[in-house]
Order: structure tokens, then sequence, then C-alpha cells
């Protein structure tokens, strides 16, 4: 029996491409792994009315981890045209797969590590090194949402907030609600993750990234929950700041900075704009992780124009395969992997187009396997 059950979920366009490179370094370490396949995706949305289907949930709570492509969403009346004749006007409405996993299996923190890499000519500087802390679970994420906004929701909210006066001539059809949730647990539990690797590896200080001057009550829960756990940590330094600065400043001066955690839909926007900072969604992973399950993933897109055409950097994809090794405490392999990205960049005679190369994702994953 193999040591590990590791779920391979390639899921749409180009994440059946990177899936491929990440299989090429994956025999290379000949990791004892069984691989299985799951079912995810845009095609099983358009042929069953679920991009997440009951087998691959089955499949997911029988693996240690997964290793996840991309996967492709598009807007609500997009995604009713695009099934199947007879699933139509059936009242099936499209849900992110990812979005459902991370809240399924209370995937509740989202780790996207992002280093410039010496010799990467896309680096905006040399020796970025930023961790960004996400919640992964709630938030503007958590999928409460109206349209049109029922009237008993409206009469809540009337009753709570006399602001939504404003709104009474306001038709229910014609406007939208998405609810921001956050918890004191998910805040804390996200906010002690991103205090307990800044200790590990020596870092100095922790910024969280909100906007409670404006966003009063989920920010400030999310702020003074920091101020608390903080305390705990006498020798790392809590910053605040607020999501616009934080953006500025990361362009500005981005070698201030060390560990960010925030609320999803913030860190869902800074980890972005972090992966730019050191070449692009091409080096961008990530880690959905859970007490019980982990699932890793690039951060990029399905880009279906470049499905098939093993035309993408495979770093990020190879970047989570790291994660990976490292969340199953294959600490040797991990740091092997890193020191052959590492040693591939440097060298820049194996590259894809992002990089001014015309190598494809598999030669950039074998250029990898052969520093193994």
């Amino acid at each position: 029996m193999a040591k590990y059950k590791i779920a391979w979920l390639p899921g749409d366009g180009v994440g059946n491409d990177v899936m491929d490179a990440a299989k090429i370094v994956l025999d290379k370490f000949a990791l004892d792994a069984e691989y299985t396949h799951g079912d995810i995706g845009w095609e099983f949305w358009k042929t069953e009315a679920d991009p997440l289907p009951p087998r691959t949930i089955d499949l997911l709570n029988n693996s240690d981890c997964a290793l996840f492509g991309a996967i492709t969403s598009l807007p609500k009346e997009e995604c009713e045209n695009q099934l199947v004749p007879e699933l139509k006007g059936k009242g099936h409405v499209y849900a992110s797969p990812i979005v459902r996993l991370r809240q399924e299996f209370n995937l509740r923190t989202n780790l996207r590590p992002c280093r410039a890499y010496d010799g990467n000519p896309l680096n905006y500087k040399d020796g970025i090194d930023i961790v960004v802390f996400r919640e992964n679970t709630e938030d503007l994420y958590s999928g409460v949402e109206f349209h049109p906004v029922p009237d008993e929701v409206r009469e809540v909210l009337k009753k709570h907030n006399k602001k939504m006066g404003r709104f009474d001539s306001t038709a229910a059809d014609d406007m939208a609600m998405s609810l921001r949730i956050n918890t004191r647990k998910a805040c804390t539990n996200i906010i002690t993750d991103a205090f307990e690797l800044a200790k590990k590896q020596g870092r100095k200080s922790v910024t969280v990234v909100e906007k409670p001057n404006v966003i009063r009550e989920t920010s400030g829960l999310m702020v003074r929950t920091a101020r608390e756990v903080a305390k705990k940590y006498p020798s790392i330094e809590l910053w605040e700041t607020n999501i616009d600065a934080m953006c500025m400043w990361l362009i500005k001066n981005p070698m201030d900075y060390s560990v960010l955690v925030t609320s999803n839909m913030f860190g869902d926007i800074v980890s972005d704009l972090c992966a730019q900072l050191v070449g692009g969604l091409g080096f961008a992973a990530s880690g959905n992780i859970g007490d019980k399950l982990a699932v890793f993933e690039p951060t990029h897109g399905s880009a279906p124009k470049y499905a098939g055409q093993f035309k993408v950097n495979p770093m990020a994809m190879l970047l989570s395969v790291k994660m990976m090794l490292d969340w199953l405490d294959e600490t040797d392999k991990a740091g092997t992997l890193d020191n052959a990205i590492a040693s591939v960049i440097k060298e820049g005679k194996v590259k894809t187009y992002d990089m001014g190369g015309s190598n494809t994702s598999l030669e950039v994953a074998e250029a990898v396997a052969a520093k193994l």
C-alpha cells in the first residue's frame, strides 16, 4: 500500500497542461504515493449540473491531500446557457467548486508564498519574500447572496440599519446583496497561523491588512483579534494597514513586508499583487489547508485559449507541489525541488513565453526534473 493517497484534480483548460508538468517531477521523485483522478470542473457542470460531483467528495474524504490544476467559472446567466438541454430550466445554480471544497472540508487557511527567485527577469525587485495568509472560508465568499432581495431580508436590515431606508424605492429585482461574514474563531485561526509561521521562520513582523475605518464591524473584528493574538508573540511586531494603502506600499516598499494576514476577498486581491511583484501568476503557488486535508493549486486561471498548447508557465504548479511535499513532511524532497526550481530560473536557459522564452510547460518541468 502506498504511503500517501493523493487526489489528482486537473480541472479545466491549462489545468491539464500544468498537471502533466507536475507529473514529470513527481515521477522523477518516485514519491510513494497513489494518485487517483477526480472529476471536477466545467465539463461536469455542463453534463451533470455539478462541477464537484459527490464521487469527487468521496475521493477527497479518502485522500491525504490533493493537487488541483485550474477551474473555469462564468457569470450566472452564461453558466445556465452552457448546460445540456435536458438540464436547462431546472433551477440549477453554478457554485465554484474550489470555493465549495474550501467550505466542505474547512480548508480554512489559504497560504500563498511570494518569493523573488534570483535571475527571474520578471521580478519587480530582487529579494522580495512575502507570505500571504488569506482566511479561506468566510467573508464575502461565504456565498450568502440575494437577487432579487427578499422582503424579509430588507425588513430585517431596515430594522437594524436606518441607512437602508434610502433603498425603499428600489425594486427587489433592481438590488443585489452579498453578506460579509467574519467570525472570531476564523479570525483567530488565520492570524495564529500567520504568527506561527513567522515564529518558525524567524520573521520579524506580521501585517494585518483590512479596512476597519470604513468596514467597522467585520474588519474591526479581524484587527481586534490580531491585537489579542499578537500578545502571545512578543518578539514579533504587529503592523496594521488598510487594504488600499497596502497596495500602494507594496509597490513602493515591498522589502518592508514579510507576512501579511487578511480576510478572504482582500487576501484574494493582495496575493495577486504580491504574485506580480515576483513574476506574475506563473509563479503563484497556493495551499488550501485544513486540519485533515489540504489542496494545493496554482492561482492562475484556466486560460481556455491556451488549453492543450503547453504554453503556460508551470512554475506555479511545481511550487504548489513543493508546498504539498512540505505539508506531507517530505521536507528533504521539498527542499530539493525548491533548489531545482531556483537553479532553472537562475540559469535562464529553459523558460516559457512570459519570461521571454519559447519552451513548453513540459520542457520546463523536464529541466527541473533533470536537476533533482
